[in-house]
């Protein structure tokens, strides 16, 4: 099904976010008639989300731009378990006080994307850990755990992935598909939840809970995923050479943030500025019709406006003019990685220091490679000390990747 009548599901098709649905009919026909409350969950691992998840952060946007209620599912309760699905070995269980910790940094890079408020669009973060903590074993067990088969759990892609490949799936995890079933059914009670979307991995989860709402209370629910985003390389999207490409901002900056979206291969700017950004489709498909210099613009306002939603526009402007300045004008710029120093410093340790490197033995091999550069000489020997003085002086790898040392 593709001609649909609601604004919800033409948006979302027509930029590329859906991959499969429940019921499509059933769904686009609840969207054109009232405001569906949706949800998607996330679990709070880390102080920041990262790239990878911010499809499902523009896809709360889309619901909310197409009149509905984002609902924001943060996992403090199903955190301290850990979702198995497509992971080889178990998440290490974090304390209440950490979990609390990422909950609120996470917050703050959620604002940006939605509008939270009263209102009947406005968005809601919610923490499962509301209903999961207060659960007692026994009577979930025997009220919940009724409707699920374990035959069918075992038949379910994330854990057959595990078991072939012999790799330990702990009762804790094995319980994590209940639980965020559990999810879905009390957000249909306590919010009138009528959606939950996710990942593609997230397909089995999500028709979990569309049964379980379906049996314990009669509700018709809907599920929609999205397609895995991967690079036109076949790559992982945010999976850089220097690690997670990182949401908010004390864990990567405005500038780094702008040069990972500038970097992307001329093959995906249309995908990624139909699904990161909020420009028209229109001028979208003038962008990704451009070729030779006129991709790199593309790209330049990808990196734009994608920073622009995430770190805000004035963090995005300064990002892009020390860009600017660092390769179209061969200066420093003020927005780059630095570190500063006391005294001097070898090459190689100042490559790590400064990102441009995971380890030691990768900036030996950058350097043995001629990718390597200081105020843009190149790098012959390993063993170079750089003495900073009152100028900065300017780290390379590669073309795209800079940093300053600088005095402390």
């Amino acid at each position: 099904m593709t001609d649909f009548s609601s604004d919800l599901l033409r948006l979302l098709a027509s930029r590329g976010y859906i991959h499969q649905m429940t019921d499509a009919a059933g769904l686009d026909a609840l969207a054109a008639r009232q405001i569906v409350p949706g949800y998607i969950g996330f679990d709070p691992t880390a102080p920041s989300l990262h790239v990878g998840s911010l499809v499902q952060i523009m896809m709360l946007r889309r619901l909310q731009q197409a009149g509905h209620k984002p609902i924001v599912l943060m996992g403090g309760g199903t955190g301290k378990v850990g979702d198995p699905s497509f992971k080889d070995e178990a998440r290490k269980l974090m304390t209440g006080d950490t979990i609390a910790a990422n909950i609120a940094s996470i917050k703050t890079v959620f604002e940006r994307f939605l509008t939270f408020g009263d209102g009947p669009t406005d968005a809601v973060m919610l923490d499962n850990a509301e209903w999961l903590d207060a659960l007692e074993y026994i009577p979930f067990l025997r009220d919940i755990g009724q409707h699920f088969s374990v035959n069918r759990m075992l038949g379910f892609d994330s854990v057959k992935l595990r078991l072939e490949r012999e790799q330990s799936l702990s009762f804790l995890e094995f319980n994590y598909m209940i639980l965020q079933a559990y999810d879905f059914l009390e957000l249909a009670r306590r919010a009138d939840c009528r959606l939950q979307m996710g990942g593609s991995d997230q397909w089995g989860n999500i028709v979990g809970g569309i049964e379980l709402a379906r049996r314990v209370e009669g509700t018709e629910v809907y599920g929609l995923t999205t397609p895995l985003i991967t690079t036109a390389d076949g790559g992982k999207m945010g999976k850089t050479m220097a690690g997670a490409v990182w949401l908010n901002e004390a864990q990567l900056s405005a500038y780094d943030y702008w040069q990972f979206w500038r970097n992307t291969d001329d093959r995906d700017v249309g995908r990624f500025l139909r699904l990161f950004t909020d420009l028209p489709l229109e001028e979208i498909a003038r962008l990704e019709s451009l070729e030779g210099a006129g991709i790199n613009e593309a790209k330049k306002i990808l990196a734009d406006e994608a920073t622009a939603l995430c770190r805000g526009r004035a963090a995005a402007d300064e990002a892009a003019e020390t860009a600017r300045r660092t390769f179209e004008e061969g200066s420093a710029g003020d927005a780059l990685p630095t570190h500063k120093v006391t005294g001097p410093i070898g090459v190689v340790d100042a490559l790590v220091a400064l990102g441009l490197a995971a380890s030691k033995g990768e900036a030996r091999r950058l350097i043995k490679g001629g990718g390597a550069r200081v105020d843009g000489a190149k790098v012959d020997d390993d063993a170079l000390v750089l003495d900073v003085a009152d100028a900065p002086l300017r780290l390379s790898a590669g073309k795209k990747h800079h940093g300053l040392l600088t005095r402390g």
